[in-house]
């Protein structure tokens, strides 16, 4: 048996979590924010047999979608102008991280 633990950008958390369980799975959901970007993100924990580790990633990956999104970093000195500016960068967001560990012993009570 795995616990399956998978951050998606929370504009894809609703879409993630009914794909989910409408194939079966159960699903703990926790809210979270990344360190990068600051932003919300949602972080669902799953025990799943091994068996179904594939099946579970695919539902995952499809409801998971990567965009491009500007984002403004800490402000930069610039020396010819003198001056203090920022910069946009584009950046993509989104997609799904997902992390599989073993787990030794699983009970409900």
């Amino acid at each position: 048996m795995k616990l399956i633990f998978a951050i998606v950008n929370n504009d894809d958390s609703q879409s993630v979590q009914t794909a989910v369980t409408e194939n079966g799975f159960q699903v703990t959901k926790l809210a979270s924010s990344g360190g990068f970007l600051k932003a919300g993100n949602t972080t669902f924990m799953m025990a799943v047999d091994d068996s179904r580790v594939d099946d579970l990633i695919e539902v995952i990956r499809k409801h998971s979608r990567k965009r491009k999104q500007l984002m403004t970093p800490v402000t930069a000195y610039d020396a010819a102008a003198s001056s203090y500016g920022a910069f946009p960068v584009e950046v993509s967001i989104g997609g799904a991280t997902i992390i599989i560990t073993n787990i030794d012993r699983f009970e409900k009570v």
